[in-house]
């Protein structure tokens, strides 16, 4: 059990019937709130409520602002996303990447409603995109997706397609290879471990979720690595992200 003590800038928290307090200014008392706001805010399907550039983008805003500082880091010439959904997520993708030069952004999806599709094919950002439709651990998908790649190209790649721990796992024995060194294959949603008692949640996701899957890849490919990428600029107290993506940074260190 906790309390917030606005009045006195306190988290009161009730360690096994003992009460301690946690200043507002302490990095503790903001991960607490804030896991509490994750919470809350999965409850409340608060990340069905932006949009970037016009298109619907199902994400939590802190997790986009993060992965654009890797992004721009990476540098990469080449994004491929599973998972298409209403396309506002690869929109977002192919500005970063015009705004940096140029590059392409490819989505695959096992469906792309022919509503969603409309638009992105008429989004100012589609040339930049490449759709392709059918299942991402289909190893011919895969190969379409591979296909685009040229020699000189640097590769990042985004799993948010099929949550499960092995449908992920799947998609990171695929994708992995083609993610060149010093860049990053990311699964997303791995706030799913957290959530099974929440609405629209289920008991085995506290073992059915993509960081399980991230997890247990790395265990088995040493050219690999779980790390947090590093914020390019801090001057607060606060050291950890606050996101729906914990455990999703697999770093490649080799060839």
């Amino acid at each position: 059990m906790l309390r917030i003590d606005n009045e006195r800038a306190v988290v009161v928290v009730d360690d096994e019937g003992e009460e301690r307090e946690i200043p507002f200014s302490s990095p503790e008392a903001f991960a607490i709130v804030s896991k509490l706001w994750l919470r809350v805010g999965w409850d409340t399907k608060y990340v069905y409520s932006f949009a970037w550039m016009g298109r619907p983008i199902i994400q939590l805003p802190e997790d986009m602002m993060r992965i654009q500082e890797v992004i721009y880091q990476v540098k990469p010439t080449v994004v491929i996303e599973t998972g298409v959904a209403h396309g506002g997520s690869l929109i977002f993708y192919a500005s970063l990447l015009s705004a940096m030069g140029g590059g392409r952004v490819v989505g695959i999806d096992i469906e792309i409603r022919a509503h969603n599709r409309a638009a992105i094919e008429a989004h100012e950002m589609f040339p930049h995109i490449t759709l392709i439709e059918g299942s991402s651990i289909d190893q011919g998908i895969v190969d379409q997706a591979a296909a685009l790649i040229g020699p000189d190209d640097r590769v990042l790649v985004m799993l948010d397609s099929n949550h499960t721990r092995d449908h992920v796992r799947a998609e990171l024995e695929r994708y992995a290879p083609l993610v060149t060194k010093d860049s990053y294959i990311v699964a997303a949603d791995g706030i799913m471990q957290d959530l099974s008692d929440a609405p629209r949640g289920s008991e085995d996701w506290t073992w059915n979720n993509p960081a399980e899957a991230a997890q247990e890849f790395v265990a088995t490919h040493s050219e690999f690595v779980l790390e947090e990428p590093p914020w390019p600029f801090n001057e607060g107290v606060v050291k950890d992200r606050v996101t729906y993506w914990p455990s999703a940074f697999i770093r490649r260190i080799a060839p």
